[in-house]
């Protein structure tokens, strides 16, 4: 009588394959959805989706940067569906509220009153200017210049080739930077009171 190879489960396979791979997928969707239900609901989707489709899966060399794209791409889809479902502007699909300030994680005893003073302005301003970018340049500033992702991963994750990425990186900071600029310094347009 022949012994037949041991198999693992089909869910065992699945899991072993996807678990080493859910945190680093959660955050990316905590930084496209900006809430922690929304994010988890978005990795459950993907994860049931995906499901049926093990042995595609087992095939895929670099697994991260696929399971990111997918994610990515469920994200887009949502957002236009809820765009056609609603006449919400697209920048109400994330609440600046909800999102944790950046600049604030790096804060730090040492600093002057005067840096403090700053950073207890520009760290609001910067949600606030960071909420009201397109989904996409947010998404894009996001894995570049916060989470620390490399130009060419960006371009396999959004499936656009690298030059579109630095070019488009290069106008959502610019575009960043004037926001900002507007929202620290309403004022600076106008000219001094004349008498």
């Amino acid at each position: 009588m022949a012994l037949l190879p041991f198999r693992p489960s089909r869910s065992k396979r699945f899991e072993k394959l996807v678990q080493p791979h859910l945190q680093a997928l959660y955050r990316f969707a905590f930084r496209l959805a900006g809430q922690q239900q929304d994010a988890e609901d978005l990795v459950q989707d993907v994860i049931v989706k995906l499901y049926p489709r093990l042995d595609e899966l087992e095939a895929i060399e670099q697994l991260r940067p696929w399971l990111n794209r997918v994610l990515y791409r469920h994200f887009i889809d949502q957002v236009r569906r809820k765009g056609r479902q609603s006449d919400r502007p697209l920048s109400e699909v994330v609440e600046a509220e909800q999102q944790a300030s950046y600049l604030e994680s790096f804060a730090s005893d040492d600093i002057g009153p005067e840096a403090h003073l700053e950073a207890g302005r520009v760290g609001p301003a910067l949600d606030k200017v960071m909420a009201a970018l397109d989904p996409d340049q947010r998404t894009l500033i996001m894995l570049h210049d916060v989470d620390g992702w490399r130009q060419e991963d960006i371009a396999e994750i959004l499936d656009i080739p690298l030059g579109t990425v630095k070019s488009r990186l290069h106008r959502c900071r610019a575009a960043l930077r004037e926001k900002l600029q507007k929202e620290l310094e309403p004022f600076s347009g106008i000219g001094r009171v004349k008498e």
